[in-house]
């Protein structure tokens, strides 16, 4: 195979931005969880990252930072991606914006849409680009759903990306060892707007595909046209992955249900992996979606897309059938009789049509239904009550006497955590009100659908942009001060605005706490016998369903407690780092509180709000 090109230098302004962008998702999000970082190409390999479109600018962001990683000395030296170019929407440049200046100095190119341009849309200019830099070793970034919004389901995939790959393979053909690499990512927000949430990266396994390895996608002339069926089959295998490590649901309320189930099948929280808890919610709304709700791309015959399932394990395999059967032939067996030449796998938790045939003729339609219903009508009872799951879990061995001493406990930690962070947060008022307002702008500017993707980037944009404002007034106003300003408050400021948002975060959970067992302690014995009857009979059914229908262990807690890596072997070093958000142990749970760097969670649906977040907005 032909050599990676020599890497480029780092643009120093794409340096700076990259650097910005690591500092505000870090302040906004919780816990930013990277799975897979080894399947990211060498730097001067060229490769183009595919993702899905759920949170506008911020997947942008999220992709930049995490394919331009940290450099470790475990890793090649080359490993490291210099630059990502990224493309944008046309409407985003040249306003006089601050998110439109980061935009155009991060190299991003612009692309027209239909839905602004019609019939009018060229993009053929950035379409050069985007395949020179491919064939000099770059890393460019594509959206392949086109266009993000804010839906609990991937949008179809359109064949832009597979045509890229075409059009560089042919623009290179003359090279018989020119390989482009394309690599997807699912995105998953827990909550994707909220402050302190968490985030999964997940990459899937690259599939390389070189000039001599896919005549399919190479055109040799105008009466040589490229097989379309090889680009369909292409995008489907992309559609395939990208819903492989994230929830793809049909609606909001089957997320809510499906969040519940998995809370009652495996109460860990965060001593379970983030990855882990998202493939067992994915997992769940598939199962408990209506027959022909949930339909994975490549599920159907001839689509060149094979999907194999071993337990919670998915393997995932796209055909190149170029060895095997002529230009124009159909995709499906080769001409030859033999095996089609797989190029890629990966593990996918979602479900293919097929197998939702299976799991609704081994699970009537009539039992899933009321599993649903009963689900959401004990989600529903929580709720009205203020209490979480593991609250009437934990119930059956507390005394009344118990839960009055935690109720102490609790109260006073608030009221501790209150009085060291009340000064600082006179500097965070002007931020949160800004983004506040901002944010509640938008959402009354348009439909859900359309506005809500837009959230978490206003207050990304405004939140800097207003935090900067106070750092630099305060150093304006001490400056005087006997050079205050210059040689204190520069560094003061920032560091105390972390601490008071650190521990505005414990202070938020304990008080979230102190409420939940006020609560608790006026439920009466009636009602909360009712309510663990109903959880009781719940978590049998449940079980039942995970095991023998959907496949999932017998023993979660056990199994999910288990740090694993490559090969199944326990790597706690790796992924203590990767999952800083993760309470690991005892001691590691005592110290949730007052550590420096970020809150241990006891659950990753926890964010910055006085309540648990359950609900999700109707479109």
């Amino acid at each position: 195979m032909a050599t990676a090109a020599k890497p480029k230098s780092t643009p120093f302004m794409y340096f700076l931005i990259r650097l910005l962008f690591k500092f505000v998702l870090n302040v906004f999000y919780g816990t930013i969880v990277v799975e897979n970082e080894h399947y990211i190409p060498k730097n001067g390999e060229p490769v183009i990252v595919c993702a899905n479109h759920v949170n506008s600018l911020t997947d942008a962001l999220l992709l930049v930072t995490s394919v331009s990683s940290k450099l470790r000395p475990s890793l090649d030296p080359f490993k490291k991606r210099n630059f990502l170019r990224l493309t944008a929407k046309d409407t985003q440049f040249g306003r006089k914006t601050f998110s439109s200046w980061l935009i155009e100095n991060a190299g991003t190119l612009p692309m027209q849409r239909r839905r602004e341009h019609g019939d009018q849309i060229d993009n053929s200019a950035t379409m050069d680009k985007l395949l020179t830099a491919l064939s000099e070793g770059d890393a460019i970034c594509l959206f392949p759903e086109g266009m993000s919004r804010f839906h609990p389901n991937m949008a179809p995939l359109k064949t832009g990306v597979a045509r890229i790959v075409s059009d560089v393979l042919t623009r290179n053909r003359d090279i018989p060892d020119f390989a482009v690499t394309l690599l997807t990512c699912s995105l998953t927000y827990v909550h994707r707007w909220s402050f302190r949430s968490d985030v999964l990266v997940s990459f899937n396994p690259p599939l390389k595909l070189s000039v001599k390895d896919s005549p399919s996608l190479i055109s040799t002339g105008p009466n040589d046209p490229i097989d379309f069926d090889a680009i369909r089959s292409l995008t489907t295998f992309m559609h395939a992955q990208l819903s492989s490590n994230t929830i793809d649901s049909p609606s909001w309320d089957l997320v809510r249900v499906a969040k519940t189930a998995a809370r009652i099948y495996v109460p860990l929280g965060t001593r379970m992996r983030l990855g882990d808890w998202v493939r067992v919610v994915a997992r769940f709304v598939e199962g408990l979606a209506k027959p022909g709700e949930v339909a994975v791309a490549g599920s159907a015959a001839g689509e060149g897309v094979a999907i194999e399932r071993r337990g919670m394990k998915r393997t995932v395999t796209w055909n190149s059938k170029a060895e095997q059967r002529p230009r124009g032939d159909s995709i499906g067996e080769s001409s030859s009789g033999t095996q089609p030449n797989i190029l890629s796998t990966t593990q996918v938790p979602m479900a293919s049509q097929t197998e939702s045939q299976i799991l609704s003729s081994s699970f009537p339609d009539s039992e899933r239904e009321r599993l649903t219903r009963d689900l959401s009508a004990y989600q529903d009872q929580l709720n009205a009550l203020g209490l979480k799951d593991d609250r009437i879990r934990q119930s059956a061995h507390l005394t009344r006497l118990q839960i009055l001493w935690r109720l102490l406990i609790r109260t006073s930690q608030t009221c501790l955590f209150l009085a060291i962070v009340l000064p600082g947060l006179f500097l965070w008022i002007p931020v949160f009100a800004t983004t506040t307002y901002q944010s509640e702008k938008l959402k009354r500017s348009g439909p859900v659908w359309d506005t809500h993707d837009e959230v978490a980037q206003t207050k990304l944009v405004y939140g800097l942009a207003s935090g900067l404002l106070v750092w630099l007034a305060a150093v304006v106003l001490t400056t005087p001060i006997f050079g205050l300003g210059l040689f204190f408050t520069v560094w003061f400021v920032p560091a105390w605005m972390w601490l008071t948002l650190r521990w505005t975060e414990d202070l938020i959970a304990a008080f979230r706490a102190a409420v939940a067992l006020y609560r608790l302690l006026w439920v009466s014995e009636a009602e909360l016998k009712r309510l663990r009857e109903t959880r009781d009979d719940l978590h049998g059914r449940i079980v039942n369903f995970a095991t023998e229908v959907l496949g999932l262990p017998t023993d979660p807690e056990e199994e999910f407690l288990v740090v694993s890596g490559e090969d199944d072997e326990d790597q706690p070093n790796r992924w203590g780092k990767h999952q800083r958000g993760r309470t690991r142990g005892g001691w590691d749970s005592a110290l949730r509180y007052f550590s420096i760097r970020r809150r241990r969670k006891r659950d990753w649906n926890e964010t910055l709000r006085w309540f648990d977040a359950t609900e999700f907005p109707k479109e």
